[in-house]
């Protein structure tokens, strides 16, 4: 009797490994939920060098980013830890005393998730390279792959997922 219920126990647990999953619900916004926009953008210009800080233009664009963004009820700014993008993120920092917490680029989930916990509007600074899956990840239709000339372009993903971009001026 115990060998017949182990065999069936058995067989039930292989069919079920082997049953499709269940249809994921469609993805939702993360920016879902009353007045979060989430702004993304990619770092501003840098000088050359290992892990190189802004370069002249790039802190004037990072002090425009912070004029633009003032009063747009930012609760939350993320960057990578990269010298670049922490200083991106300084100026608006410094502006609303909301401090900038640092992400590992190669772990959107984990970003996804605290952007999704922020209450307000959130500014995640990134790179070239990431930006794009990181608008898709938040909700948003991306946009092309910036390249390594592109800087200054805010992508700015709405409660509903639409994406609209603006140049820092």
């Amino acid at each position: 009797m115990q060998k017949w219920l182990g065999l069936v126990l058995l067989a039930a647990f292989t069919l079920g490994a082997c049953a499709a999953p269940a249809a994921a619900p469609p993805p939702k916004s993360v920016a879902s939920g009353a007045g979060k926009t989430i702004f993304v953008t990619r770092h501003m210009q840098k000088a050359q060098g290992e892990d190189p800080s802004l370069s002249g233009e790039g802190a004037a664009a990072a002090q425009s980013l912070a004029r633009m963004l003032a009063d747009e009820g930012i609760s939350a700014i993320f960057a990578t830890p990269t010298r670049r993008a922490m200083e991106t993120a300084a100026p608006l920092s410094k502006l609303t005393r909301v401090p900038v917490t640092p992400y590992d680029p190669r772990n959107p989930r984990q970003l996804v998730a605290l952007v999704a916990a922020a209450q307000g509007s959130v500014l995640v600074v990134g790179h070239s390279n990431t930006v794009h899956d990181l608008i898709a990840r938040f909700g948003g239709a991306p946009p092309a792959p910036l390249t390594e000339q592109d800087y200054g372009t805010v992508f700015i993903i709405d409660a509903k997922g639409g994406v609209r971009a603006i140049e820092v001026r």
